[in-house]
């Protein structure tokens, strides 16, 4: 941390002080404003009790729903690796009645055999 100079630091200290003053002249008088520094304290824990509380529901709905999610994207897998095998699978004797589809760059194309030529 760079060495402040004199000014600097009582200037720190000056807007600290002001800072304290205006913090103790803020502090609550009598009953009433007891009462509502002690409300304003029960709000803020009770909005904390709250936000915890829906944290961890969500957090156990996250957890149970973790095995569906799971089998789901298994499910997804399978039938990705089953597609794959298939295009790989299907060479020019199984496509001679259906036309392969590439896609390119500019655009998608596809390549006819001699049957479709006519």
């Amino acid at each position: 941390m760079p060495q402040m100079n004199r000014d600097q630091r009582n200037a720190a200290w000056q807007a600290a002080n002001q800072w304290r003053a205006r913090a103790t002249q803020t502090q609550p008088t009598g009953l009433l404003g007891s009462l509502k520094l002690l409300l304003t304290w029960l709000a803020f824990g009770a909005l904390m009790i709250v936000g915890v509380v829906l944290g961890l529901f969500f957090l156990l709905i996250g957890w149970a729903m973790m095995p569906f999610v799971r089998h789901k994207m298994k499910k997804r897998m399978e039938q990705m690796r089953a597609d794959q095998a298939q295009d790989i699978g299907s060479g020019y004797a199984s496509s001679r009645h259906q036309p392969k589809q590439y896609d390119a760059l500019e655009g998608s194309y596809e390549v006819k055999d001699e049957t479709h030529r006519r």
